[in-house]
């Protein structure tokens, strides 16, 4: 860390100016720093253990190798606001508000974007003293919507994103995934995602396979090792530094979805980190049919085709999708083998639905609507365009 920066954890404007040489430098004994469960930044002054006055070199006491002798805490100023798209959130708000409010660190605000909800959800949010804003059921769109929300929390500094089937874990989680801030070029953090408590074998491994206890921090360069696995991120639990996320003309709005991970390329592209925090944790797992795999892939193959500049940069997903599947036969035939047969269907709808996406151009607006887990995207696609 030598000579580097230490970002403040919500924002640039804290500690830009706060040179790790500088703290450093002359000190002997060394600094620690951590993150409280406050959310702020602690810097310890370390002293050594002490000698006992005999010679013979053991520390006096019992086994203790450190004393604080003095402990900063160091306190930002900038805000967060968490932004939750919901429709139809009513038999997940209870779970959902109850993970939001158990946290130890607070969001500053917390804004409902509804789509109309027609099951009272509105009410509901209200009622939380949530901040509400309400669109059109057809206006959504997962990149739209997320960038339009930003207006309404233009002064915050880091905005969280959660979707409304993703129940934050710990009391800590917040807290975790903001601390990955620190670092000033990180742009993009995302936490683990957790198999629900009813989720089968397939959906368990789903989960264990790509969000793995290890955290980590990716930057441009590791998709020579890691390929597209390099912009795979989430935003059903997710946080993004404003600044950096403008920088880079924030979220498209004209994906049929992936707008998490087109962004990720994005900020990876233009020299900012994305960490993955394994800490910081939410239940969100789904239980797909055959066809909504179908489906689901469909939609990523439309996206593949129409970004292929993700994969002329980071490499193809085929290497990623070989690899999830051994692993997947793996985990089965050692916890649960009868459903092996049901995991290759799914496999094999996987793998039709990408191929059908990719071919999307030669099919006709109806067809593709069938075709597709969001089919309100095609409506917009088969509107007439003026000039």
């Amino acid at each position: 860390m030598a000579g580097g920066t230490f970002g403040g954890i919500f924002g640039d404007s804290v500690f830009n100016e706060l040179k790790i040489n500088d703290l450093l430098a002359d000190m002997n004994p060394p600094l620690a720093f951590y993150v409280s469960r406050g959310g702020s930044l602690c810097i310890e002054l370390i002293c050594p253990p002490q000698r006992d006055h005999q010679g013979d070199g053991r520390p006096l006491g019992s086994q203790k190798t450190r004393e604080v002798v003095t402990t900063t805490h160091v306190r930002t100023e900038a805000k967060t606001a968490l932004i939750i798209p919901t429709y139809n959130a009513a038999s997940s708000w209870e779970s959902l508000c109850a993970g939001i409010r158990r946290q130890d660190l607070q969001p500053d605000r917390i804004l409902i974007i509804d789509s109309s909800s027609q099951d009272g959800t509105e009410a509901l949010a209200r009622a939380a003293g949530f901040e509400v804003v309400c669109i059109a059921q057809k206006d959504f769109n997962h990149g739209g919507t997320r960038q339009f929300a930003l207006r309404y929390a233009s002064d915050a500094e880091i905005v969280l994103y959660v979707t409304q089937d993703a129940i934050l874990a710990t009391d800590s989680a917040v807290r975790e995934l903001l601390a990955a801030f620190v670092d000033p070029l990180v742009a993009l953090a995302y936490g683990r995602q957790l198999p629900r408590p009813e989720a089968r074998a397939m959906e368990v491994h789903a989960r264990l396979f790509n969000y793995p206890a290890q955290s980590e921090v990716r930057t441009f360069a590791c998709r020579s090792l890691r390929g597209l696995k390099t912009i795979f991120c989430s935003n059903s639990f997710a946080a993004y530094r404003c600044s950096a996320l403008l920088a880079v003309g924030g979220f498209p709005p004209d994906l049929i979805l992936g707008e998490d991970t087109v962004t990720a390329a994005k900020l990876l592209q233009a020299g900012y980190k994305v960490a993955y925090v394994a800490d910081a944790a939410a239940y969100h797992s789904h239980n797909y049919t055959t066809m909504q795999e179908f489906r689901r892939y469909f939609d990523i193959g439309v996206l593949h085709i129409r970004e292929s500049w993700l994969q002329e940069t980071f490499g193809n997903a085929g290497g990623e999708g070989r690899r999830f599947v051994l692993s997947e036969l793996r985990y089965l035939l050692r916890t649960a083998p009868w459903q092996v047969p049901s995991a290759m269907l799914h496999v094999a709808a996987k793998l039709l639905g990408y191929r059908a996406g990719r071919a999307e151009a030669h099919l006709p607006v109806r067809l593709k609507r069938r075709l597709s887990m969001h089919s309100g995207f095609w409506d917009e696609q088969s509107a007439p365009r003026t000039t």
